[in-house]
């Protein structure tokens, strides 16, 4: 198992949480001149929905805290296409240099 679970929390409300910390791309997160929290990670999803999922966009609200990433959803679906769009940026070093290229190149600002 990765460092990202999906849980039903309540009734028909699902969650995905990643604690922030526990990945493998955490030394080249802080190398590259950022915080490897929840707050990075929000950033990231929504750099990856935007760009490969816009779709999505509607369909998940996320509420990082500095420890962990969370993106909830009524829709386990729309969870499931969110962990399948950061599962490479959270195991490849060479996918989140790919990620941090892109948030620089359009000027994006992560809030770590």
């Amino acid at each position: 198992m990765g460092p990202m679970r999906l849980y039903e929390n309540t009734a028909g409300q699902f969650e995905l949480v990643l604690q922030a910390g526990t990945t493998g791309v955490d030394d080249l997160i802080e190398q590259l001149g950022h915080e490897p929290n929840g707050y990075f990670w929000e950033g990231a999803a929504q750099l990856l929905v935007g760009a490969q999922a816009p779709a999505l966009a509607d369909r998940l609200t996320y509420d990082p805290e500095g420890g962990m990433f969370v993106a909830y959803s009524h829709d386990r679906t729309a969870l499931e296409e969110l962990e399948k769009l950061m599962a490479p940026v959270v195991t490849s070093e060479v996918h989140l240099r790919q990620l941090i290229s892109s948030a620089q190149a359009t000027d994006f600002i992560f809030d770590d």
